[in-house]
């Protein structure tokens, strides 16, 4: 039932701030990353603006400040606190967010069964899909922001500890997987290409950035059968992909060395050098046969050019996705199962492509405030597909478009390989 969806999502935001202390919970490490609290708070202003505002009898807000503290982009609905300043909201506090959550949680119960029209009852369905999708995408943000918050202190702190009774009850495999002793090599494998449909197809949820479904002409194109691993990368870094400007976009090479940087984000090396990598279990030894994670656009086009390959477009990733199996991400990308075909498309990484973020053809923007969601984001922003090691169970599919700015790497962004078929 769709009212025990609600709950089941609701409750895992719940749990995955469990591990927390208040004080974590209210921090905000950089601009782009927001507290927990603000996230918990800001995905059930979602369900109280855009549902119980208009479709609850006598509606009154949980407290009218709300409304603009925990309005995140949308200029439709009026004000928003600065985005770079929540970190600044000490109240309130988190008993109050939680007393919020639930307040507006019985509202959504109590709405759900009573008496709609059928229209409004279609309606109210739409709008919780989509609020539970957009929970489901700020519980993977929340992980991403929290890993950063964390490795900004020199005490390395874990969010888990590296055992199983210590994650949120939907990611109990969420330890760290040993090392394969024998990494399977990478293959290429060959698309023939052609004529293919894109974009989602099917009765199943989508945001409206994966519709209108079209055809896409896609020229033969090999795809490699894994993600780019640390060991390959740290080659790359070895041979000093950092320090020679010819594999770089002109706009990249400036990035990397205004920033001066070296290596991927979380990556140190000792000073007997041995490198490690912090993760959301704490500070490790960096495995050589993991992918390679929290990369720019910038990075994953300068390997890509040192391997003397290219990112694919993200029609030939969803044309290679079709029918691949999703797998549920376990809060740090795992070395490579042994297997045919395409690994690692779903649950690791998400993937850089070089395909900048923009409307299919025929694509309209929903109307009202909603039509902010994705369309006023259409600009100087590149997709990633796939999913990642923090991306919710079912929240994955072959035809979803995330995106980010070229220099973003807070998220777990990794490297997949393509090539022109001679």
């Amino acid at each position: 039932m769709l009212i025990d969806h609600y709950h089941q999502v609701r409750q895992h935001s719940l749990l995955l701030a469990e591990p927390l202390s208040d004080e974590d919970c209210g921090a905000q490490s950089m601009p782009d990353a927001s507290p927990v609290k603000w996230h918990l708070a800001h995905t059930t202003w979602f369900f109280e603006t855009f549902i119980l505002e208009s479709m609850e009898a006598a509606f009154a807000p949980f407290h009218p400040a709300f409304r603009v503290l925990f309005n995140s982009y949308y200029n439709g609905v009026g004000e928003k606190h600065p985005r770079a300043q929540r970190g600044l909201l000490t109240r309130p506090g988190m008993a109050q967010v939680r007393a919020y959550r639930a307040n507006v949680d019985a509202r959504i119960a109590r709405l759900l069964a009573g008496e709609l029209a059928r229209d409004a009852r279609e309606r109210l369905t739409m709008l919780l899909a989509l609020g539970l999708e957009h929970e489901q995408q700020h519980q993977e943000l929340l992980l991403t922001d929290v890993k950063h918050l964390l490795a900004q202190s020199a005490l390395f702190p874990a969010y888990l500890n590296n055992a199983l009774d210590s994650a949120p009850d939907s990611a109990p495999d969420s330890a760290i997987a040993p090392a394969q002793e024998h990494a399977q090599p990478t293959a290429w494998l060959a698309f023939e290409g052609g004529l293919a449909q894109i974009g989602h197809a099917g009765d199943g949820f989508c945001f409206d950035n994966e519709l209108p479904r079209h055809p896409q002409y896609v020229a033969p194109f090999e795809l490699a059968s894994a993600l780019v691993t640390n060991g390959e990368f740290l080659a790359f870094i070895e041979a000093g992909g950092y320090r020679t400007a010819h594999l770089w976009l002109a706009e990249g090479w400036d990035w990397v060395r205004t920033q001066q940087l070296a290596c991927p984000l979380y990556w140190q090396c000792d000073e007997a050098g041995h490198w490690q990598e912090f993760t959301l279990f704490g500070l490790r030894t960096l495995d050589p046969q993991a992918p390679a994670t929290h990369l720019s656009l910038f990075e994953a086009d300068a390997y890509a050019h040192w391997a003397g390959a290219r990112l694919p477009t993200e029609a030939e990733w969803e044309v290679a996705a079709q029918g691949v199996d999703m797998q549920v991400g376990r809060l740090h990308p795992q070395a490579g199962a042994p297997g045919a075909g395409l690994r690692q498309m779903f649950g690791h990484c998400w993937q850089w492509t070089s395909t900048s973020y923009a409307p299919y053809p025929g694509y309209r923007t929903a109307p009202g405030a909603l039509g902010e969601y994705n369309g006023k984001f259409m600009l100087n922003q590149y997709v990633l597909r796939g999913s990642s090691c923090a991306t919710p169970a079912g929240h994955a599919r072959a035809s979803y478009r995330n995106f980010f700015p070229a220099g973003a790497r807070w998220q777990f962004s990794g490297i997949r390989l393509a090539r022109q078929v001679e």
